[in-house]
């Protein structure tokens, strides 16, 4: 065998070595299963529990529109025909920035308060995935009722309030969901006779889906910091909500007749066990 043939034999024993090699390679390669898309689970389908705030978000480039009422004390029977005589109103507008990310303005007839609100998804839940949903929401009032008559000093800074709140959630099953949200209140402007300028919750809540398009929905909003003159209670909703398609329609009855989330949390005037009850709704639009 002469040298240029020895040559061409090793150079394609080699050749053929290296195919052998890459053809294992390429084996290996294809019994590797590629990473599975992790889905994203919603816990909620109102984006709001009753007066608490779920985890839902507006989606990009959607505009909801909210109605919201609350009847008087419906304690009272006849004298105010069962809180019709003493009803508050809520309107406003949420808007879907991007699909984590929604803005919001509302005006309620109580004390002529404007709210602007930020939610903002940090997490969320998956499949096979990360456990719960965590989003932030940060509201602001603006109480337009003050008056210089009754406070000559009056400052704008003095008619602001705010919120911040963290809503972590986890839907357990197809039918129930729960939340747990700790919110931090400020107000400029308090009476610290009976109110704290900052003050601390621990809210809770939970929604069981009774048929496709019907749930009930629970709340319960803990002050742990409450002033020792207490007049006020904390946050007790029960509520039922109604899937009709284009729109949510949410069923509330409440120890607080008011609707923006400062006095929510903070201001709650009813008591169960033999006080004021206030029946009320929420009504959402979606274009």
């Amino acid at each position: 065998m002469n040298l240029k043939l020895l040559l061409s034999l090793m150079l394609g024993l080699s050749v053929i070595g290296q195919a052998l090699a890459q053809d294992d390679l390429l084996k290996q390669l294809d019994t590797v299963k590629p990473k599975e898309k992790q889905v994203e689970i919603a816990a909620f389908k109102g984006l709001q529990i009753c007066n608490m705030q779920s985890t839902k978000l507006a989606a990009k480039g959607e505009w909801y529109v909210l109605i919201s009422h609350r009847f008087g004390d419906l304690t009272e029977g006849l004298d105010n025909f069962f809180g019709l005589d003493d009803a508050y109103t809520k309107i406003g507008a949420i808007y879907g920035i991007t699909n984590g990310l929604s803005v919001g303005l509302s005006r309620q007839t109580n004390n002529k308060i404007y709210e602007l609100t930020a939610k903002y998804r940090i997490k969320s839940q998956e499949e096979n995935g990360f456990p719960v949903t965590v989003v932030g929401y940060n509201t602001m009032d603006i109480n337009t009722n003050l008056s210089t008559d009754i406070y000559p000093n009056l400052e704008f800074n003095n008619r602001l309030a705010y919120t911040t709140q963290l809503l972590v959630s986890r839907k357990f099953s197809d039918r129930f969901s729960a939340e747990i949200a700790p919110v931090f209140i400020h107000k400029n402007l308090y009476d610290p006779t009976t109110e704290r300028d900052n003050q601390f919750v621990i809210g809770t809540g939970g929604r069981y889906k009774l048929t496709k398009r019907l749930s009930v929905n629970l709340e319960y909003a803990a002050r742990i910091d409450a002033p020792e003159n207490d007049v006020y209670h904390d946050l007790l909703s029960v509520g039922l909500d109604i899937e009709t398609g284009g729109h949510i329609f949410q069923l509330v009855f409440s120890n607080c007749q008011t609707m923006n989330d400062v006095y929510v949390f903070s201001n709650a005037t009813g008591k169960w066990n033999g006080g004021s009850i206030y029946f009320g709704f929420n009504l959402y639009r979606v274009f």
